[in-house]
């Protein structure tokens, strides 16, 4: 499911002719949207703030820019105790967890997605801190609770990287594949299993499509993916696998507990689209 990312990173790092800046624009402009459209709403969906209300008077201290600025340096450099810290002294100085949603880690997010498009900080920056961010809303008590909790005509996948890496950038591409199709897509950034188990939990997915990139994980993924089908809101996802893993080393599908494998997106969006029409093709 990642090559598509690969190529596309790897063009990105080339800017010396027209197609290598046309691939890098583009690697941007689907970050960006993706930043815009998927993970600030989920981020500060928690509490069912509407963003477009951001200008509403809210209790308690404000955030400042410097504030904003620091937490922007912190979540894509520092260390996960550093930006905890942080936090903890907001709320220490009475700054609501409102506030902290809605004027520090929905622009911050915004903010990494703008830095990126200005090269002004590299994509490795951008996913440790919105995977910060995330572990941020976590802690905070953000759970996924506005997800429809049955199935509908809209088909909808999860996209995640198995615990153990962060290639987030392969799924925003794959993603936009997805919702050229119809589909609605989400891409969760957690990092461990249980946090992946509450995502599906919570929400109707009629596909999970999981990115797979190291032999380790992939000596985990039987394991992780009986745990998603028995945790899902759906009693029957179909399971997508891909990743760089799957590149370099042949397997099957179903001796890994999923119902297919794909390195190339377009296969990726056929055979999802096949698991929802004939549910006994992942049974």
């Amino acid at each position: 499911m990642s090559s598509l990312g690969q190529s596309l990173t790897h063009r990105a790092m080339q800017p010396q002719n027209a197609d290598s800046s046309n691939g890098q624009d583009e690697c941007k402009r689907s970050l960006t949207e993706v930043i815009e459209t998927q993970i600030i709403p989920r981020l500060v969906q928690a509490h069912r703030i509407d963003l477009h209300d951001a200008n509403a008077p809210t209790a308690g201290p404000g955030i400042s820019p410097k504030q904003l600025a620091t937490f922007v340096a912190l979540s894509k450099s520092s260390s996960a105790s550093e930006t905890t810290q942080f936090i903890d002294e907001l709320l220490h100085q009475g700054v609501t967890t409102d506030r902290i949603f809605l004027e520090l880690i929905a622009p911050a997010a915004r903010q990494l997605g703008l830095m990126w498009e200005q090269d002004l900080c590299d994509f490795t920056e951008v996913t440790c801190g919105l995977v910060r961010m995330h572990e941020i809303t976590h802690r905070l008590g953000f759970e996924y609770q506005n997800g429809p909790q049955l199935g509908g005509d809209v088909q909808r996948i999860m996209l995640a990287s198995a615990p153990g890496s962060q290639h987030f950038l392969g799924m925003t591409i794959v993603s936009d594949f997805f919702r050229k199709a119809g589909w609605d897509v989400v891409i969760e950034i957690s990092l461990s299993e249980k946090e992946l188990m509450h995502a599906v939990n919570n929400e109707w997915f009629d596909v999970i499509g999981i990115s797979c990139a190291t032999e380790a994980q992939l000596k985990t993924l039987p394991g992780l993916i009986r745990a998603l089908k028995s945790s899902s809101g759906n009693p029957e996802p179909g399971v997508l696998l891909g990743g760089p893993i799957f590149t370099l080393q042949q397997h099957d599908a179903r001796s890994l507990g999923a119902d297919g494998i794909c390195i190339d997106v377009k296969e990726a969006v056929a055979l999802a689209a096949s698991f929802r029409s004939s549910p006994s093709a992942s049974a």
